[in-house]
């Protein structure tokens, strides 16, 4: 049982059963036969076992290690291995029917576990069971071990809950000595150890605290909490305000703790370090603690350097696994549809002679051509059913093209001019923007949950005519469109009311009809831009829906919320179609990768993840960021993300290898919004310290060098060169950038309100 934890099927059995089971040794479980009969034999007539040990059984234990035993039995029967069952049944002396198929249902709720004894060491079975489920509803909340070889949480939850092991006395002498150990080894390996400091003190200090030691946890606390990283000061915060075994109960941060394993990156040599100092330390308090709550993803080669593992750390859970962001992304861009584009009328009144609008008609093609040859690393066109190009996008499509031929060509000595859009006494209340793609309209979601929407552009806001003046319209003539339209309503702003809570996310749909809204009242809404009314409220949230984005082409949407959860919808269906679940708190910003097949999420838990569309996997975990994220964006090659939080940094990632690739700094508070320049060639960023910054994104992505041995392990070496990417740092005077937007001639638009 020393090699590392689940590597195999028999070894997992083992390690569950060692670790989990209550004991008051402080010898592994399986140091010698007398000590497994004595742990294990903790139930009624167990010292007439015919076991080898048959003789040396004590008395029964408490009900504690009972329902412990029916845990690890309903365990070991879920796994299809009845054998070590029926031999762990004997051997611990409990009737035949424990075993029995019809009291241990998957639920594990069944009509009772021992349908023969009814009462089990003076706990009633049903009781029992109900306690065990309890602790399974609670991790069924957790996301799906991955790992073949790993023990399902509800069982792990149940076995550590009720544990008290060792002495809590020495739990301070236990953390000190591995503290003093790691403080002495070789300094490649010291970093790396170090990242065990943090897991293990917040277990130490629960398992105090759950098993009523509450003057050792206060002390161990307030002596250990300082050496922790500053990044982990907010965990901290909420960890010190848990003193008592109650206030266990129900709390959020806990169960992800209990529930996801901690995740640690460490080299073969500094792994094998540690364990055999434990091992010669006999220091089994910690190394239950690593083999239970921590993932050890073990790699071979060169140790990591501090700076590397701090670029990755930070996030609620450790770091991601390495095969976590393995699996193939297709980032490459859907073929776009062939239209032909019309010659300008303009072009050909002011140039007479001819060549000009020939020469500008190939020059186009040769655009569309680049699009024509199906990228190798893009999704196939009907991976996921996207909807027909009615006529209207096609001419949207064709005014599109006409103007990206008048569009500037950014560069670092070429900057964007920015337009800021400053909402005056909004009075803190404004909590969402959003501009159409056009950059026609804008709108603003409010926290007296009203959204209004202006015009940006000298055309005013009109509503559709009443059916009856719709009736005398004649459907035949050219000019249908404009007819419809009731001159009386027209006006630069229109405000929309129904929702009860502030609206925090607000989208457009990409053809300029429709606007979503999501609020505090757990709904998102979808509003009609032609009669400026609510169409349809979609309920699936049970919390405040933190942020709401429709697909590049329309039709789908995807929001995310305080229930942890992202939610993918269509617009025609009242219910999600696929629900993503992963994140340990809350899901703070959504965004649709460029080709719809994918949705990358941003949450509290400091990670953002990225969904596949198609089977609601999550094919990329990025860890790195110290604060929750605000900002998610996609290059416009769909090879790169960007990513910015409350800890002022701005992250770029590469999807394809799954890793960071960059590092930008400079803001000095909660970045809201980032965006790419149409081309890519530039990266804005917002925030709340009041400034836009620009960055060279050609040159950040041009210098990376991802080699396989990179991607392999994770090495990564980010040159600090934040300066020589800042192209320039503009201030408003009181105004926090909540939103950007690059019009489609690379004209940038910013939005915010004052505040005075």
């Amino acid at each position: 049982n020393e090699s590392a934890p689940q590597e195999s099927e028999s070894n997992q059995i083992v390690s569950c059963s060692k670790i989990h089971i209550p004991s008051n040794h402080l010898g592994g479980f399986n140091r010698s036969n007398a000590n497994d009969g004595r742990l294990l034999s903790s139930s009624p007539g167990a010292g007439t076992g015919g076991t080898a040990t048959g003789n040396n059984k004590p008395a029964p234990g408490p009900p504690e290690e009972q329902q412990t035993l029916l845990a690890v039995l309903q365990f070991l029967k879920k796994s299809k291995l009845a054998e070590s069952a029926e031999i762990l049944r004997r051997e611990a002396g409990l009737p035949e029917d424990a075993l029995d198929p019809k009291g241990t249902d998957a639920s594990g709720s069944g009509p009772g576990l021992a349908a023969g004894s009814g009462q089990v060491d003076g706990v009633d079975a049903s009781s029992l069971l109900s306690r065990v489920t309890v602790s399974s509803s609670a991790a069924a909340q957790a996301p799906k071990k991955a790992a073949a070889g790993e023990d399902q949480p509800d069982v792990s939850v149940v076995l550590s809950a009720y544990s008290q092991q060792g002495d809590p006395s020495l739990y301070d002498a236990y953390y000190s000595g591995l503290k003093r150990f790691i403080e002495s080894v070789l300094d490649c390996h010291r970093a790396e150890l170090s990242q065990l400091f943090y897991p293990l003190f917040v277990h130490m200090y629960l398992e105090l605290v759950y098993n009523n030691n509450e003057s050792v946890a206060k002390a161990f606390f307030e002596k250990f909490s300082g050496d922790q990283e500053c990044y982990y000061e907010q965990d901290l915060r909420i960890l010190s305000s848990l003193t008592k075994k109650e206030h266990m109960k129900g709390n959020e941060t806990l169960l992800d703790f209990r529930t996801s394993k901690f995740v640690l990156r460490i080299s073969r040599d500094s792994y094998q370090l540690l364990k055999r100092h434990l091992q010669e330390r006999q220091n089994n308090q910690i190394w239950n603690i690593i083999q239970e709550h921590l993932y050890i993803d073990i790699f071979d080669g060169m140790p990591r350097s501090k700076s590397q593992i701090d670029a990755m750390s930070g996030s609620l859970a450790g770091e991601a696994r390495r095969e976590a962001n393995k699996a193939k992304v297709f980032y490459g861009l859907l073929k776009e549809p062939e239209i032909e584009l019309p010659l300008d009328d303009e072009d050909e009144e002011a140039e007479n002679e001819e060549g000009k609008p020939k020469k500008k008609k190939p020059k186009k093609d040769s655009m569309g051509s680049k699009s024509k040859k199906q990228d190798p690393n893009a999704p196939l066109q009907t991976r996921i059913p996207l909807p027909e190009l009615k006529d209207s996008d096609k001419l949207d499509k064709i005014m599109y093209m006409k103007e990206s031929t008048k569009r500037i060509r950014l560069g670092s000595d070429n900057l964007p001019s920015i337009c800021f859009y400053t909402f005056l006494n909004a009075y803190q209340g404004l909590t969402a923007v959003d501009v159409t793609d056009d950059s026609s309209l804008i709108a603003g979601g409010f926290a007296d949950s009203t959204v209004r929407v202006w015009s940006v552009t000298p055309k005013k806001l009109r509503k559709v005519k009443s059916a009856a003046d719709l009736n005398l319209i004649d459907k035949e003539s050219d000019d249908v469109l404009e007819r419809i339209m009731d001159e009386k309503t027209a006006s630069e702003l229109k405000i929309l009311y129904g929702h009860s809570g502030p609206v925090y996310g607000i989208s457009f749909s990409p053809d300029r009809n429709y606007l979503l809204s999501s609020s505090e009242d757990g709904t998102i809404r979808l509003w009609s831009l032609q009669t400026f009314t609510c169409l349809v409220g979609y309920k699936g949230h049970n919390y405040p829906v933190w942020d709401t984005q429709f697909s590049p082409y329309g039709y789908y949407f995807v929001s995310g919320g305080h229930d942890r959860v992202a939610r993918l919808w269509a617009t025609d269906h009242y219910q999600p179609l696929r629900i993503f679940a992963g994140h340990l708190a809350d899901i703070t910003c959504t965004r649709f990768h460029p080709n719809s097949n994918y949705v990358a999420t941003g949450s509290s838990d400091r990670t953002i993840r990225l969904w596949d569309v198609l089977n609601g996997n999550c094919v990329r975990i990025f860890t790195g960021h110290k604060g929750p994220i605000h900002a998610l964006a996609f290059s416009p090659n769909g090879k790169f993300l960007a990513s910015g939080a409350t800890d002022g940094r701005v992250l770029l990632w590469d999807i394809g290898h799954g890793l960071m690739v960059g590092e930008l700094k400079g803001h000095t508070d909660t970045i809201y919004s980032l965006r790419f320049s149409r081309d890519g060639e530039i990266l804005a960023s917002g925030s709340m310290d009041n400034t836009v910054r620009l960055w060279d994104a050609m040159k950040a992505f041009d210098d990376l060098e991802t080699d396989d041995f990179t991607a392999a392990t994770g090495h990564i070496h980010l040159q600090d060169n934040s300066q020589e990417l800042l192209l320039g740092t503009y201030m408003t005077k009181s105004t926090p950038v909540l939103h950007l937007h690059f019009t489609r001639r690379n004209l940038l638009l910013a939005a915010g309100a004052y505040n005075p």
